[in-house]
């Protein structure tokens, strides 16, 4: 049996929710091509995205910790994969598209420099006089821009629903203003929930990284009434925590944050009256959300994360050192843009030298952004 897109369409239509966003209702691609004969034009953008060597990248980007600093920690792919896998968890029960919530979920990391967000505040600090550095702007000039794999077009032509779901990707810490959509209007469902999952997978990862380094220790989050409510739910009373009871406390955490955000959201929907797309995208809030209670508990853990966590000292290290390979990179390829590859140099004309660099620089993995900075400034590497 052969399940051509047309047949795929059909399903959509017949098992999603009216407000979900329909593959065949799609605005298309700035250039046209034909349609593929079995995958849908979300499932194309997905597959694109997959193949980009930004996100191949991603593998060797911190998340918190430098790739160096263990197998074990979460990376920008890791996490990347880990927000996929529950943006589609939560778009199947909500009767949301779930390959154009995948696609945006795949993507939504693209832009992001070396060293974490420690790089990306670098690399703005940098850009001040220049336009500033931005990652979700930059995810977004990744798929427009900067992978140049067809003729006739830069970037990976994806459609306008996935490039909006990309625009709009917001969450506390990132807020685009990506132009050329109306910022009068909210993100689809389907961005909604990938902005949703984005967060969900942050919390709960960055805390199971930061258990496992010993960063912080279960003493530390006793106070959390989400710490204590899991721990209940697993039967945890205290001691040793191994790494079993470990994985159990993140996995319930994880848990109990998708069906409240699930419940929550349903909802809200019934709630609005919202019937198709548009809606939702008028109206005056968020539909995808948690409850009160979850709301507060989940503000507690990320206070808690800030404080104990991404301003512990080994990571405040780690992002001092990020100041100053990037800073010294960007000062010295400014200064003279002919050490940089010609493919970078490339962009100069366009963009202007100071953007270039900024390209460059962001498109780094962190180790090969150490590696640019020994053989720029240590004078026994070779260049």
């Amino acid at each position: 049996m052969i399940i051509s897109r047309e047949a795929r369409e059909a399903l959509e239509e017949q098992f999603l929710a009216p407000y979900a966003t329909f593959s065949r209702a799609s605005q298309g691609r700035q250039h046209a091509e034909p349609p593929d004969p079995y995958r849908t034009a979300f499932q194309r953008d997905r597959d694109r995205i997959l193949h980009t060597a930004a996100f191949r990248r991603l593998e060797y980007k911190t998340q918190v910790f430098v790739n160096y600093e263990g197998d074990y920690y979460r990376t920008r792919l890791t996490h990347t994969l880990e927000v996929a896998q529950i943006g589609r968890s939560i778009a199947r029960a909500l009767g949301a598209n779930e390959d154009l919530v995948e696609g945006i979920c795949l993507a939504h990391d693209l832009g992001h420099s070396p060293f974490g967000h420690a790089g990306e505040t670098v690399l703005n600090e940098l850009m001040r006089d220049h336009g500033g550095f931005n990652h979700n702007h930059q995810s977004y000039r990744i798929v427009t821009v900067l992978e140049t794999r067809y003729k006739g077009w830069q970037g990976l032509n994806l459609t306008y629903e996935m490039l909006e779901g990309i625009a709009k990707h917001e969450t506390e810490y990132d807020l685009s203003a990506v132009t050329g959509y109306d910022p009068n209007l909210r993100g689809s469902l389907e961005a909604q929930i990938a902005n949703m999952a984005d967060e969900l997978a942050y919390n709960a990862h960055d805390l199971d990284d930061g258990l496992r380094s010993g960063l912080i220790v279960p003493e530390q989050l006793a106070e959390l009434e989400l710490w204590q409510r899991v721990t209940a739910d697993v039967g945890w009373q205290g001691g040793k925590l191994d790494d079993i009871t470990r994985h159990q406390i993140i996995r319930r955490l994880i848990h109990i944050e998708n069906v409240d955000a699930i419940q929550a959201t349903a909802a809200t929907l019934q709630a609005s009256g919202v019937q198709t797309r548009q809606d939702i995208q008028r109206l005056p809030y968020n539909v995808v959300g948690h409850s009160q209670d979850f709301q507060r508990m989940n503000r507690q853990l990320k206070d808690f994360l800030y404080q104990n966590l991404y301003r512990h000292y080994r990571v405040v290290r780690m992002s001092a050192k990020a100041r100053r390979f990037l800073t010294d990179l960007f000062n010295a390829f400014v200064a003279d843009p002919h050490q940089m590859p010609p493919s970078a140099q490339a962009r100069i004309a366009q963009d202007g030298v100071h953007r270039a660099v900024t390209d460059y620089l962001a498109g780094m993995t962190d180790r090969y952004a150490l590696q640019e900075w020994q053989r720029l400034f240590d004078p026994f590497t070779r260049t």
